[in-house]
C-alpha cells in the first residue's frame, strides 16, 4: 500500500503501508516523518545509552528507540525517539510495536518538530497518562523533564549549560549529566 489517499487513517491501514517512508497517525491523519539528522541520532544514542544502562542495572524494564510504533489507540500511532516501559507494563510490548501507554517518553526536537513535540505530543502524552515526558532540545542544549501530577504535566527538572544535571522523578536516583550528551563549546562552523 502506498500512502497517497486523503482519508481518516487507522492503525491497521497504516500498518499495511509499504512505500519505504516513515509515518505517524495523529487524530486519524497520516503524517510523513523525515529521517532525523546525524546530530539528532547522536543525542538519541547518548540519552538512550544512559537510560538503558540505568534501567538494565536495576532490572526496571526496557528501553526502545525510534523507529518504534507506539499505538495509543486505533487513530493514534506515533514514533517517539525513546520509550521506557517498566517491567510491570511489559505486556504492552508486542512484535509489531507498543500497544498501550509507556512510563516515559523522550522526544528530541528539531526546527521541524517543535510544534509537534511541544504542543501536540505534549497534550497527547498528557491525555493518555504517560507518567514522564522529556523534551530534549539540541539547538539550545536543554532537557526538560515533565511529570504527570493530577492528570497534568508539571515541570519536574530543567537542565541546561548552567544547571547541567537532569533528574527523573520516575526513575529515582537517575541523573543525566548534559556534558555527556551535549558539547557546550562554541562550534566553528
Amino acid at each position: 500500500m502506498i500512502a497517497t489517499e486523503k482519508k481518516e487513517w487507522t492503525y491497521e491501514e497504516y500498518y499495511k503501508i509499504d512505500d519505504g517512508n516513515q509515518y505517524q497517525v495523529m487524530k486519524g491523519e497520516l503524517i510523513m516523518v523525515p529521517a532525523p539528522s546525524t546530530d539528532h541520532q547522536r543525542f538519541s544514542r547518548d540519552i538512550e545509552f544512559i537510560l538503558y544502562n540505568y534501567i538494565k542495572k536495576l532490572a526496571l524494564g526496557e528501553v526502545f528507540n525510534a523507529p518504534i510504533d507506539l499505538i495509543l489507540d486505533d487513530k493514534i500511532v506515533v514514533q517517539p525517539d525513546l520509550v521506557f516501559i517498566s517491567k510491570e507494563k511489559a505486556n504492552i510490548i508486542k512484535k509489531r510495536g507498543i500497544f498501550g501507554v509507556p512510563d516515559l517518553i523522550v522526544e528530541i526536537i528539531s526546527k521541524s518538530s517543535i510544534k509537534m513535540d511541544r504542543q501536540e505530543k505534549f497534550k497527547l502524552y498528557e491525555k493518555y497518562g504517560v507518567k514522564e515526558y522529556w523534551i530534549a532540545d539540541p539547538n539550545n542544549k536543554t532537557i526538560e523533564c515533565f511529570f504527570l501530577e493530577n492528570s497534568k504535566y508539571e515541570i519536574f527538572c530543567y537542565a541546561d549549560e548552567k544547571d547541567n544535571i537532569l533528574k527523573s522523578k520516575l526513575l529515582d536516583g537517575l541523573e543525566v549529566n548534559l556534558n555527556d550528551i551535549f558539547t557546550f563549546e562554541e562550534d566553528d562552523d
